[in-house]
């Protein structure tokens, strides 16, 4: 039967009232019925006793003390990586942009236990070249500053994209014309281009500080061990000792995060705000300035700063996942693989990690890709109106930090479904709908950016000669968005696979995820199990960024975020 489509537009009538279906299923519904729980349990009076518990106040008090100070470590960092690289001669620029982008890749609760491995006491790197501390002294991590470093380092790579995006953007002409004026390169960096560069600046720092309000592995890894909460660990923790006011109480903690994210979003706009960024001139590729006789001293400070975030770390992670024990010396007659035996052949329960996590991951990248190269055909040949509407609700649940999403998920799933009287909370499928839901945009983005560079004369010949839309989404549109809808599969299964923060409330015996698995191993303290798996998760992010590597050269520009 064939599909008519509307009169004068392309599209089959059923097509946007799908798209509609899936938003409203996968954003509006789960945080609709967040906010109406949060809005009844207020006007109940649900929230005194959790406004009067102290708990609250100090947990308040160090997420927004680790934010902000993470926060200045991602803006230190992720600031000057992206001057150098796209304003000087520094060569190897794209090993050294894919080398930073990694900690970003790199699930927050491998990298706490990275640097757990790497410092203290217990370290087995430092145990076997004799840099130990002496035993007894404290793991200097497990602190506010800890945190607050470490998200630091996980999110330099946001302010590095934002920052690194509005420099490409900078006018050649003006640069240049300043330059023959006999401006210095410092004079043309302080007085034109910092400037310019602010609104990176602050889009940067306001979303490491909102990823780092809605972070969970590191906060987990260094702050329960210290009886340090923030935010989302008060939450997990509520939810442990479930109570009568449970749903209640984390309800509205997740509105208060929720509302964090928000202030940091509102903060970024207001000081942006009165101040006129439009660039008049060319743009693209910035003007190049040579470090001459520093060229050599800036590389290698580059190259430190990785061995230091990246290479030590992972280095630390390895050393303990051959060692024995956790704080056993490693030596060539202690070395074993039986951490890699153990997680890999003995241990039931990561290996149903493993299949959870990759059923989960190949099913979300493959199930979202069917959906978004529909919902991205309808974004490309949409009005602005309608294509905007359509990016905001799919971007809205990728927003919020993972644990405002999954207490939505619990709410909307603790009761059996309407009509079918089945329930599917503690089933794998409550992880499949929360992925579905998260990932959304990551899917649409290259899909979406894809279909805006076909030109629609293609599809509107194949129109007039008879084509469907099925055929002609077939035959002609999908060959096109081909390596785009490739790079979403590996960019959705990448990070579904390393997930922790959604899946650390809605798992339950049976449907745990590696990202769950490697937090459990640590808290029953088999750390050598843990740096094993982590070593394996980590291998699994290099293989999958490599591949999406090989595919950058046919792929739209941004989906490759380590690429101009």
């Amino acid at each position: 039967m064939r599909i008519h489509a509307r009169s004068g537009n392309s599209q089959p009538r059923w097509l946007f009232p799908f798209v509609l279906t899936v938003l409203f299923l996968l954003s509006v519904l789960p945080l609709g019925r967040l906010a109406v729980t949060g809005i009844l349990s207020l006007l109940r009076g649900g929230g005194d006793g959790l406004v009067s518990d102290p708990a609250l106040w100090q947990a308040l008090w160090n997420t927004l003390t680790t934010s902000f100070l993470g926060m200045l470590v991602a803006v230190v960092i992720g600031g000057a990586f992206a001057l150098l690289l796209t304003l000087y001669d520094v060569r190897a620029k794209t090993a050294l942009g894919f080398l930073f982008m990694l900690p970003m890749m790199i699930p927050p609760q491998v990298t706490a236990l990275s640097w757990v491995g790497l410092t203290g006491p217990s370290s087995t790197l430092l145990k076997a070249i004799g840099m130990a501390p002496p035993l007894g002294s404290p793991q200097p991590l497990y602190s506010i500053g800890g945190i607050a470093l470490l998200l630091g380092v996980q999110n330099a790579p946001l302010v590095y994209l934002a920052l690194r995006a509005g420099l490409l953007a900078l006018p050649r002409d003006g640069i240049e014309a300043a330059r023959l004026s006999g401006a210095s390169a410092f004079q043309v960096l302080k007085d034109i281009i910092l400037p310019l560069a602010l609104p990176g600046f602050a889009a940067g720092a306001a979303m490491a500080f909102v990823s780092n309000v809605g972070n969970f592995g590191i906060p987990a890894i260094l702050g329960i061990p210290a009886s340090i909460y923030t935010l989302p660990t008060l939450i997990y923790a509520k939810f442990a000792s479930f109570g009568a006011s449970t749903f209640a109480d984390i309800s509205l903690l997740s509105g208060l995060i929720a509302l964090l994210s928000l202030a940091g979003l509102l903060v970024e706009e207001r000081v942006l705000k009165g101040r006129d960024y439009r660039i008049i001139g060319l743009s693209g590729r910035t003007a190049l300035f040579e470090l001459k006789g520093w060229r050599g001293t800036v590389e290698l400070c580059l190259w430190l700063v990785l061995v230091l975030i990246l290479v030590l770390p992972f280095a630390a992670l390895v050393a303990s996942s051959l060692a024995p024990a956790y704080g056993v010396p490693l030596t060539l007659k202690s070395a074993s693989l039986y951490a890699y035996e153990e997680v890999l052949l003995r241990q039931s329960i990561t290996r149903t990690a493993f299949q959870n996590s990759m059923t989960l991951s190949l099913t979300t990248a493959f199930g979202l890709l069917l959906v978004t190269v529909l919902m991205g055909y309808v974004v490309a040949r949409s009005s602005r109106r309608v294509a905007a509407l359509v990016g905001a609700l799919a971007d809205i649940p990728y927003a919020l930090p993972g644990i405002v999403l999954a207490v939505a998920c619990i709410l909307l799933f603790a009761a059996p479904l309407p009509l079918l009287g089945v329930s599917i909370y503690g089933t794998i499928w409550i992880l499949l709908f929360a992925y579905f839901s998260s990932f959304l945009a990551v899917s649409l983005r290259p899909i979406a950016s894809a279909f805006h560079q076909l030109d629609p004369s293609l599809e509107e010949a194949a129109r007039l000669a008879g084509a469907g839309f099925g055929r002609r989404m077939c035959d002609i549109l999908a060959p096109l968005i081909a390596p785009a809808a490739g790079a979403a599969v590996i960019l959705v299964f990448l990070i579904a696979c390393n997930e922790l923060t959604v899946s650390a409330l809605l798992w339950s015996a049976g449907t745990q995820t590696l990202g769950v698995a490697i937090y459990n191993l640590d808290d029953s303290g088999s750390f050598n199990l843990a740096s094993a798996l982590s070593v394996l998760v980590v291998l699994l992010v290099i293989a999958m960024m490599g591949l999406l590597e090989l595919l950058a050269s046919r792929l739209p520009k941004g989906v490759v975020p380590w690429r101009s």
